[in-house]
């Protein structure tokens, strides 16, 4: 054996330390120069401190000290940053200024090649709330991306307000409440518009929480947010605030660089007011992202004290810098298959040149007039489009659910209609039953795992998963299994193997789908989602 680093960790080499370096030391000299004072925090935290913030209490990194507490290591720094002020700066006049530049770490899916240590670059504004200090943090951060190079940004801006009132005024609270953040936060609109269903609100407040997700784009979508609050009887909802950050961004010449999107809400839920996501052209993942954060500190039994702040990713910005793509055709991965007929109609009925299509051969890339398809397996398309291989993509919702990717779900587009189902041998009625009361978990096989988990949990049922890629009917006919979890359309395979259904699992249809960098920073997608949406309705 060699000896080798942990999986999504990595050594730097000196060329590339030196680039780092570089990068740090111009983000760093910006913040200080606008007063940001450095500050260090542990890379191990308690978990009860976090949590009384309202950070994180769940990362995969955790450990117990000789004195049993449970610790874990730090995945952001505005949390412990908020318990550093909290205890040791309690006393200290406001508006406090802190920058830093340290390593977080966070789990990242597996086998997509993305680091699970990275180095944020980063500022906090603590006692400070209104415009002038949202415009602050956003300010500095479009100073350092210039400052280091980084061309072709975008800050993609939301809030967190809007969504909160509505949800409120609905009067939607508890597991539906989370129900409906958490399709919001995935940028799900299909199953938010599923989720909606049997909610019992009024129709205008229901309508509202299912369009504002959904608008985007130039200051101009502040119209359209005002107006689908106001439709719902809503003043303001936090949409001013926004305008003024856009009047101001204007005044200091960078507010093209600034868009509007109220799907973005950021991985942590302590964010109260404005939050953003930054993007590069070339670059599948954010540079980084920032907001308000004003109930921190009052969580922590301390002062009151307003904040917000912002992290870039050394990393992303790395590879933004070193980025020097020209622009390309929208590339769209198109599931090869029994998805890939439909999927051509539904291509050209949104007007897309879809001629090269017809005589594919063993090409892998087709190129059409303005657009590049890319042919690849449904269960990889969601791959090629989150690692930036492809701008957007069709496949079916299983293999959504199943990849578990950073995904933008926009558009069920209808066909490709079947369902998942558990099914067990029908001359062995009741083995599985008294095989699960025996030992208090059920064997499944399957090619789904994510899927089975995900049901078995939901249900409350202790699952043993055999995880296999083709026959999975043999699991319970050779004893390997007591029931099966998979994907069907006719039910005809079931029956020929004395296969009987006994629960249904998942619906599944074919979906267009997008990175969120694209979607937000890319109108040819946002088009072609708006296209897509017309021609299924007609």
């Amino acid at each position: 054996m060699r000896p080798i680093t942990a999986r999504g960790f990595r050594d730097i080499m000196p060329d590339e330390a030196i680039e780092r370096e570089r990068i740090t030391r111009i983000v760093s000299d910006g913040f200080a120069s606008h007063g940001y004072l450095p500050v260090e925090t542990p890379l191990l935290e308690e978990q009860s401190s976090l949590a009384m913030a309202g950070g994180s209490a769940v990362t995969p990194f955790q450990l117990f000290d000789g004195d049993g507490r449970l610790l874990v290591v730090r995945s952001d720094l505005t949390m412990p940053i908020a318990r550093l002020v909290a205890t040791r700066l309690a006393h200290t006049e406001a508006p406090i200024r802190l920058r830093y530049a340290a390593p977080v770490v966070r789990e990242q899916a597996q086998y997509m090649a993305r680091s699970r240590q990275f180095t944020q670059l980063g500022i906090e504004l603590i006692g400070a709330s209104g415009a002038d200090a949202d415009f602050e943090v956003v300010s500095m951060a479009a100073e350092a991306l210039n400052a280091v190079g980084v061309s072709k940004w975008r800050i993609v801006c939301g809030s967190v307000r809007p969504m909160n009132e509505l949800l409120a005024a609905a009067g939607i609270a508890g597991s539906k409440r989370e129900e409906l953040l958490s399709c919001v936060h995935a940028s799900d609109f299909v199953d938010l518009d599923a989720a909606l269903s049997d909610v019992d609100a009024p129709e205008n407040l229901v309508n509202a929480i299912a369009t504002l997700p959904r608008i985007s784009g130039g200051v101009e979508a502040l119209d359209a947010a005002s107006a689908a609050l106001a439709a719902a009887g809503i003043a303001d909802g936090g949409v001013s605030e926004l305008r003024a950050l856009f009047e101001s961004a204007q005044k200091a010449g960078f507010a093209d660089n600034l868009a509007v999107d109220f799907s973005v809400m950021n991985s942590f839920g302590y964010y109260t007011g404005l939050v953003f996501s930054v993007y590069a052209d070339g670059v599948s993942t954010p540079l980084g992202s920032g907001g308000r954060y004003d109930e921190a500190f009052s969580r922590l039994g301390e002062r009151d004290l307003p904040s917000a702040g912002f992290a870039l990713s050394l990393e992303e910005i790395e590879e933004a810098v070193a980025n020097n793509a020209e622009p390309c055709p929208l590339r769209i991965a198109v599931p090869k298959g029994s998805l890939f007929a439909d999927t051509v109609e539904a291509l050209a009925a949104a007007g897309l040149d879809t001629e090269p299509l017809h005589d594919v051969g063993r090409h892998l890339i087709v190129h059409g007039q303005g657009v590049d398809y890319v042919i690849v397996r449904p269960t990889d398309a969601p791959a090629f489009v989150a690692s930036g291989g492809a701008d957007c993509g069709i496949c079916g919702r299983d293999s959504l659910v199943e990849a578990g990717l950073d995904l933008v779900q926009l558009i069920d587009l209808g066909y490709g209609a079947c369902r998942f189902v558990v099914a067990e041998p029908a001359s062995a009625k009741g083995a599985a039953d008294a095989a699960y009361a025996r030992r208090g978990s059920i064997r499944v096989s399957t090619k789904y795992p994510r899927i089975t988990q995900a049901y078995y949990d939901r249900i409350g049922v202790q699952a043993d998963i055999v995880t296999l890629h083709g026959n999975i009917e043999l699991g319970p006919m050779v004893g390997l299994s007591d029931r099966i979890v998979d994907i069907t359309a006719t039910g005809t395979t079931l029956r020929e193997n004395d296969l009987v259904i006994v629960d249904e699992v998942l619906k599944c249809s074919a979906r267009f789908f997008a990175s969120p960098a694209s979607i937000r920073c890319d109108e040819r997608v946002r088009d072609l989602a708006a296209k897509l949406a017309a021609s299924r309705k007609a």
